[in-house]
């Protein structure tokens, strides 16, 4: 079975991208995971921020966006100490600050999936790359989505964190048309 060859040998990357990489995520909740996830790497791999995914949603409620936003400063000081989970204080207040920005975005739209589905016009943009090498950092998209992000205070929102974004929620179909998926998810 060919594969993106991002994902590697290791059997929770394969996991990841065999099921969730790249297909349209409209839950709130999920998005919310996603976004935080994403800032989480910088810096790191995704095999590091996967390995602690589970402890991520335990720490953060789930992801979800209403009980983060009530995160209070004594249990970030606490969060720090969480070996569990990528110990950066920068990261861990971007979480809760990011909350409540995610929380302002939903009343202003009706939900965050309309705002952020909005930069590519709520359509999966569908590339057609024959090799990993030919995949950008980032994109139009993603630096304006970044841009926009950025202005209302989000935070570990850079172009391409937003196009790693993009392509975890199935905003873009980044997957290599040798790949076993590429058909399936441009189905969607």
């Amino acid at each position: 079975m060919q594969r993106c060859q991002w994902a590697g040998k290791d059997e929770l990357m394969k996991h990841y991208h065999d099921h969730e990489w790249g297909v349209p995520v409209h839950d709130e909740r999920v998005l919310f995971e996603f976004l935080t996830l994403e800032g989480a790497q910088a810096g790191l791999s995704w095999l590091t921020i996967l390995k602690k995914r589970e402890h991520y949603r335990s720490s953060f409620y789930n992801f979800e966006p209403e009980k983060v936003a009530t995160l209070s400063y004594s249990k970030i000081e606490e969060l720090l100490s969480n070996s569990a989970i990528i110990k950066n204080r920068s990261k861990i207040e971007s979480v809760i600050s990011n909350s409540r920005l995610f929380l302002e975005v939903q009343k202003e739209y009706g939900s965050f999936n309309n705002y952020i589905w909005s930069f590519t016009n709520g359509k999966s943009l569908q590339n057609q790359w024959r090799s990993h090498q030919e995949i950008p950092a980032h994109t139009t998209e993603s630096c304006n989505m970044s841009r926009e992000l950025k202005k209302r205070g989000f935070k570990f929102v850079g172009p391409t964190i937003c196009y790693a974004f993009m392509q975890a929620v199935g905003i873009v179909n980044d997957h290599t048309i040798d790949c076993f998926r590429y058909k399936d998810i441009s189905k969607n």
